[in-house]
């Protein structure tokens, strides 16, 4: 049996600014775009929900509809998010709700629906695809998150342009605009199409909110239609400057619970673990390098999406089981990554893959192998780390140490805790956002 590495648990540092009241930011953010100039009373004003974990997002969109209301407006949300829950109105709408995001919550309807209006036709030559609840009401706010995207690279990648595109899109813009990426740049494609939909589509606003490493809100801020371009790239900046990392640059193994939609486009952040510009190694000014990666589960609110597992060179058997193939194939095809959808090589017990996925990590003995744990990409304020990073981890400033060397804790069955944060009865975030 391999003798396998020792570890420990390190606490990390990030520059971390807050939003202490996300309710009071967004409703001061929308008060000072002054919508009523825009807004007459009893029109409606559609209002976008994705498919990702974002911060306190149920918080966020209810503050967004008391504003709407507050403007004697009728405010309905639609679930924007491309072919995300199974590319089905119903699975769009379960999405949504699981993240708290329900009728009864927010005080308002949702409208969920995968029809679209064709608007028009870039000057690329493709039909440009609008949800068509969202087409239909004399407004539409849109509301997401600015962060790098995973795997596009440029000045604008995920935000409020992207939203208009391939959420507002549903599955059938989706669809052509990953498709005509694969003819034309991103940033070409997002211009395009962000130009005639915000032309043709009655954009009234956006929310735009950027999360610090802890995941929770760093900022929000309420942006008007012709300023999305300009302020998305600044937003992009600091949206790369708080992201989380992992504590070290080299790793051999990177062991991760749970991936998911909610985490990731791709289910595990991709700029995170190196694996942006190539599905399998960093590359050569790519940091962190990861050999390997094993993932151990999926997240309950990705419904079965395990997509990104393409990423990973070994899993679980359980997240092969447990997997959606037909949402899986739909995302893969959809969004022009097919690889990430392809299944890794599966073992039952997370010791089959440790001894695995060690034995291909080059000469270094087991013992001696960069070994990194992690909660998922999100979650990465504690980090069990293998004895051969203790002498780095002692001399950083910015780490922690939490614990002694001990023992990976395998059961008798040699599997691992379902939840890495049990280990030491401390939470992988260092604060929670305020959920009331």
């Amino acid at each position: 049996m391999t003798t396998l590495p020792k570890i420990f648990r390190v606490r990390q540092t990030f520059e971390a600014p807050r939003v202490a009241d996300v309710a009071a930011e967004v409703h001061a953010q929308l008060e000072r775009l002054q919508l009523g100039k825009a807004v007459r009373p009893g029109q409606s004003v559609a209002v976008t929900a994705g498919s990702r974990g974002i911060a306190s997002i149920h918080l966020i969109l209810r503050a967004i509809v008391e504003h709407l209301k507050g403007l004697d407006a009728r405010p309905l949300v639609v679930p924007a998010m491309g072919s995300h829950g199974g590319g089905t109105a119903e699975g769009q709408r379960q999405v949504i709700e699981s993240y708290g995001v329900t009728e009864e919550f927010l005080g308002c309807p949702i409208r969920s629906g995968m029809e679209t209006v064709c608007v028009c036709e870039t000057a690329e030559g493709f039909p440009v695809h609008f949800d068509k609840h969202a087409f239909e009401a004399d407004h539409v706010l849109v509301c997401g998150r600015v962060k790098p995207h995973t795997l596009f690279v440029g000045d604008i990648e995920s935000g409020l342009m992207k939203m208009m595109l391939i959420g507002l899109g549903k599955c059938a813009g989706a669809t052509v605009y990953h498709r005509a990426i694969q003819d034309h740049s991103f940033a070409r494609i997002i211009r395009s199409v962000a130009r005639e939909v915000i032309a043709r589509c009655h954009i009234l606003a956006g929310v735009a909110l950027v999360e610090n490493a802890y995941d929770e809100t760093a900022l929000i801020e309420a942006i008007r239609p012709e300023q999305f371009e300009a302020r998305e790239k600044e937003l992009l900046v600091l949206a790369k400057q708080w992201l989380a990392r992992l504590p070290f640059s080299h790793v051999d193994v990177l062991l991760i619970d749970r991936i998911g939609k909610n985490i990731s486009g791709v289910g595990f952040d991709a700029n995170v673990v190196g694996r942006k510009h190539n599905d399998h190694k960093a590359v050569e000014d790519e940091f962190p390098k990861v050999k390997r990666i094993a993932v151990r589960g999926m997240t309950e609110q990705t419904h079965g999406n395990s997509i990104g597992m393409g990423l990973a060179e070994f899993c679980r058997s359980r997240l092969l089981r447990e997997t959606d193939f037909h949402a899986v194939r739909l995302n893969a095809l959809v969004s022009g990554h097919v690889s990430a959808g392809m299944p890794p090589l599966d073992y039952e017990t997370d010791r089959e893959i440790l001894e695995a996925a060690l034995g291909t990590i080059g000469l270094t003995e087991p013992p001696r192998a960069k070994l990194l744990w992690i909660a998922n990409t999100l979650d990465l304020a504690e980090v069990e780390c293998s004895a051969e990073y203790l002498e780095e981890a002692r001399r950083r400033d910015d780490l922690e140490i939490r614990t002694d060397l001990r023992d990976l804790p395998l059961d008798a069955a040699g599997n691992l805790p379902d939840d890495i944060s049990r280990l030491a009865g401390q939470s992988g975030r260092c604060h929670g956002q305020d959920e009331s």
